[in-house]
């Protein structure tokens, strides 16, 4: 950690097996008592159509905004610690775009761009995701995602058809 720089970081979280809300809350009350972190922002739920595979219930997405003092690398081990502790099974005969408990994924860690095994920065198909773009856009449209643009305009050249807001 170093304390001296608390960055700006966007986490998309997600999920559609089990009680889903319900970790969903979980996961961000997690995610708020990471050391030197805080939530500053998170978007409304939204229900969108499975992605990938798509014979599957339909999914609960949302993004949340932190300040943490976290570097990118420790925070990406958190959100998997996190994942874990909800019941969330990766890897073995588990399908990549299957059924989850929840799903955290670092979209943005202020300004920096990597690209290493485990961490991409930005998030690598971020642009081209509807259920990501939205609840993003609703918290911070003019943020500037590095390599990539501004988000509503990212949002403008997707189809976002069939993502509802939960009230």
């Amino acid at each position: 950690m170093n304390p001296a720089a608390p960055v700006r970081a966007f986490v998309a979280f997600g999920g559609n097996e089990g009680e889903v809300q319900a970790n969903l809350l979980a996961a961000l009350d997690a995610l708020g008592a990471l050391p030197g972190t805080s939530v500053q922002r998170r978007s409304s739920f939204y229900r969108t159509p499975a992605w990938g595979r798509t014979d599957q219930p339909d999914f609960l997405n949302g993004v949340v905004e932190l300040r943490t003092e976290l570097d990118a690398s420790e925070l990406m081990q958190a959100l998997l610690r996190i994942e874990t502790g909800l019941g969330r099974v990766r890897g073995g005969d588990v399908e990549r775009w299957g059924p989850r408990t929840v799903d955290l994924d670092l979209l943005v860690y202020g300004d920096e761009a990597r690209d290493e095994p485990g961490l991409t920065l930005p998030h690598p198909r971020l642009h081209e995701r509807a259920f990501v773009l939205v609840p993003l856009a609703e918290i911070a449209p003019d943020l500037a995602v590095p390599g990539q643009g501004r988000v509503s305009d990212l949002l403008a050249a997707v189809d976002a058809s069939g993502i509802q807001a939960i009230p």
